[in-house]
């Protein structure tokens, strides 16, 4: 596994080890600190990250590597290894929610309280020589509540599995956890504004204002009127809601159409901006193009059964001055999956510690358990506009 086998050659050196295995890609603390500081500690991990890649290379026999889960301190390191590898690939594997949804932390599992607040947005008057300023008011800020929940899962591999594999499944394990993990984070992020029949009903409403008028199916037309749409939005003071730019989403049987459109060279629009025939017709940029970020989303057919092939949203951007259309939130200090091993519940005859890789004492079974605590929250019903493509 390349991937792999770079991890471990970037640990070899002690510096690199506790920059690799402690921190971040961007540099914030992942692990404990207190693992980072051990000289001994580091030592132990180089050591054993070098004896896997041997291993893995070929230049080492791999029945050494049983041998050395043999021993008392290997296993740890091992895993340690494994788990640094699955963020890693957590890191590597994209993440299409943080294109259109805002990222927050939360302290706890208590529910939280985000505010959609415009107060001081208003415009300012005229002040009188020597008279007071006026006070603006605050408007009732909206209040949207979430808590992050706890996710995960259980699994386990024989002993036989792990004898016969040379090391197969452990080169697999790490990525496909965190596939699973981003996909599980697609999942609820895309399951907050779309349902089995379409749009969310509670959040795309004719009093919302943020239903393309007669579901249209994609096209230029159907865009133009969704961007209209989402620039007529207004804030509580009753000020225009700014749209520098925005995201189309759309499922994969809409790919090509969503293509064509945002990379159009030109543009033909009827003199009003309507569509027109004949010489009624203005030929323009495409305009789209730098100003709409395309989103194909996989979940969207999956969760919408009833209209996933068909719908397409258009939402605000969360960059810049855009209003997001929803949070996804992850518990401060665990924001990437984490993986455990459990322990042995078996010792030798004789007494001695035994290997986890020994697995349990009533199946030999080695297992393990992936965690991933997230939650999340649409926010502000002004950020999008959205179509279930059916023209009624």
């Amino acid at each position: 596994m390349p991937e792999l086998l770079e991890t471990l050659d970037t640990i070899q050196a002690e510096e690199a080890s506790v920059q690799r295995l402690f921190t971040s890609d961007d540099g914030r603390p992942v692990r404990s600190l207190r693992r980072a500081n051990d000289p001994r500690y580091v030592e132990s991990l180089t050591e054993a990250a070098r004896f896997l890649q041997e291993v893995l290379s070929g230049r080492r026999p791999a029945y050494h590597l049983q041998e050395a889960l043999s021993t008392s301190d290997f296993p740890v390191l091992f895993a340690d290894i494994l788990d640094r590898q699955l963020l890693a690939d957590y890191q590597q594997v994209p993440s299409q929610w943080r294109q259109y949804a805002r990222a927050g932390t939360v302290r706890d599992f208590r529910q939280v309280k985000r505010f959609a607040v415009d107060g001081g947005l208003g415009l300012l008057t005229d002040v009188k020589e020597l008279t007071e300023y006026p006070e603006d008011s605050q408007p009732d800020a909206t209040p949207f509540v979430y808590s992050v929940t706890k996710k995960g899962k259980r699994f386990q591999l024989s002993w036989e599995t792990i004898i016969n594999d040379d090391l197969g499944v452990m080169q697999r394990l790490p990525r496909n956890l965190a596939v699973s993990a981003r996909n599980s984070e697609e999942f609820f992020a895309t399951s907050l504004f779309a349902a089995s029949t379409g749009p969310n009903a509670t959040f795309f409403t004719a009093g919302h204002a943020n239903i393309v008028t007669a579901n249209p199916a994609l096209s230029v037309s159907a865009l133009t009127t969704a961007f209209t749409i989402l620039a007529s939005q207004k804030d509580t003071n009753g000020n225009p809601i700014l749209v520098d730019a925005a995201v189309l989403m759309v499922p994969p049987a809409l790919q090509v159409t969503a293509e064509n459109i945002i990379n159009a060279i030109e543009i033909l629009a009827a003199a009003g901006g309507g569509p027109g025939t004949g010489n009624d017709q203005l030929r323009v940029a495409n305009w789209m193009k730098n100003k709409v970020t395309l989103v194909v989303n996989p979940w969207l057919p999956l969760i919408d059964t009833t209209h996933g092939n068909t719908s397409w949203y258009l939402l605000q951007s969360p960059n810049g001055m855009g209003r997001p259309i929803s949070e996804i939130g992850f518990l401060r200090g665990y924001e990437a999956p984490q993986l455990f091993m459990k322990d042995p519940d078996s010792v030798r005859v004789g007494g001695g510690s035994i290997s986890p890789m020994d697995g349990d004492f009533d199946t030999d079974s080695v297992q393990y358990k992936v965690r991933h605590v997230f939650g999340g929250t649409l926010l502000d019903t002004k950020s999008a506009v959205a179509s279930n493509g059916s023209g009624s």
